[in-house]
């Protein structure tokens, strides 16, 4: 991908705790679109949060929950992420995922600089 750019971001959100074939569901979907050559992805982890059953999941000590939020996020061209979409939708069970556009600033390995 060379920046700047439109792009579209795939965002998922999902629970720390959901797997797929006894894998973290996250691992799956990072491994997956990297396996399918997308620009890439980051896992992020919640210290609070709720979704859908308005079950809240805290990091909170007395409130000690073992299944954080977990925020996948996925950049690159919109043909791309709507491939890797189909490949993984079938391994949800419930979450929440959005699609956004986005305008890329720059993208590159670190400690390589454009050329002015």
């Amino acid at each position: 991908m060379n920046a700047p750019t439109e792009a579209t971001l795939l965002r998922i959100y999902l629970g720390e705790s959901d797997r797929s074939r006894h894998v973290p569901l996250y691992e799956t979907i990072v491994l997956k679109a990297r396996e399918m050559g997308l620009a890439g992805a980051t896992v992020l982890r919640g210290p609070m949060g709720f979704g859908a059953s308005s079950h809240l999941h805290t990091a909170k000590i007395l409130q000690l929950s073992a299944d954080l939020p977990i925020v996948i996020e996925v950049v690159d061209d919109d043909e791309k992420i709507r491939a890797l979409w189909e490949q993984i939708r079938p391994l949800m069970d419930g979450g929440l995922s959005t699609l956004e556009r986005v305008q890329v600033l720059a993208y590159g390995p670190k400690n390589v600089r454009p050329e002015a």
